[in-house]
């Protein structure tokens, strides 16, 4: 008691002269322990759905208008593992005025090491099939199914094609060819209905739908490069083909 009218003369010196609450609080009375509560946890924001690899690769291939842009985007583009374990992009070589796209296997390891499309003994052994024709690979349009060599080279897996694949049809819309020549299984599986492709070696003319071209492209089915090379008498039907190919250059040029 003698407590309580020492605090509150004390409070009387100070200027207090009203109480603000409406019943008496004792202050002396010891206070209970505060729980250590952790401030609760924000919840966490869900993360958008990450686009599946091809999906990723069509977009972006989509929005390329021009060659030099299309390559940037392959450079770029980190959807795809082989990427990683290749040496170099292989992209398109050629004339991008000429009428004739020339599609091969994914990149062998002499494609690897310079970067560059039918290189090594196959690009010898294509130089000398067109050759025989009249024409030359700086007059036509040359690219592989992949811009990556699988590593080792093996096949490519189903997903590796289907990632790559967006890259190949801009291409092909960029470009706009008259025609294709398909060299091996691959390009052709890739490119055709499975029962059209089934019917590999066909060396006649094949309509290959590309997303991008309000038209059908007609393809030819060659087998390949490395095949003949272990097989030379593959070399006799796609001489048939070859000359289908010429007939069809000479009178597009007659045309026009």
């Amino acid at each position: 008691m003698d407590d309580a009218l020492i605090l509150l003369r004390l409070q009387i010196e100070w200027g207090a002269d009203e109480a603000l609450d409406d019943a008496p609080f004792d202050r002396l009375r010891p206070f209970a322990a505060v729980p250590n509560v952790p401030p609760p946890r924000a919840a966490a924001m869900p993360e958008p759905p990450r686009q599946a690899p091809a999906e990723r690769a069509a977009r972006l291939a989509a929005a390329c208008a021009t060659l030099p842009a299309l390559r940037a985007a392959l450079e770029a583009f980190d959807g795809c593992a082989l990427r990683d374990t290749a040496s170099n992009l292989v992209f398109f070589e050629g004339d991008p005025l000429s009428t004739t796209l020339i599609i091969g296997e994914p990149p062998g390891r002499d494609e690897d090491r310079g970067g560059h499309p039918f290189a090594g003994a196959n690009g010898a052994l294509l130089d000398q099939m067109l050759a025989s024709i009249g024409l030359t690979r700086g007059s036509l349009m040359l690219t592989p199914l992949l811009p990556w060599r699988p590593p080792g080279g093996r096949p490519p897996s189903a997903l590796e094609v289907a990632v790559c694949l967006p890259f190949l049809f801009r291409l092909i819309a960029l470009l706009m060819p008259a025609r294709l020549v398909l060299f091996g299984g691959t390009p052709a599986r890739a490119l055709l209905p499975p029962a059209v492709a089934r019917r590999r070696p066909a060396p006649d003319w094949l309509d290959c739908a590309v997303p991008g071209l309000s038209h059908a492209v007609p393809a030819l089915c060659l087998p390949a490069l490395a095949e003949m090379q272990k097989t030379p008498g593959l070399r006799r039907g796609a001489w048939v083909g070859l000359r289908r190919l010429a007939r069809a250059i000479q009178a597009q040029k007659t045309e026009t």
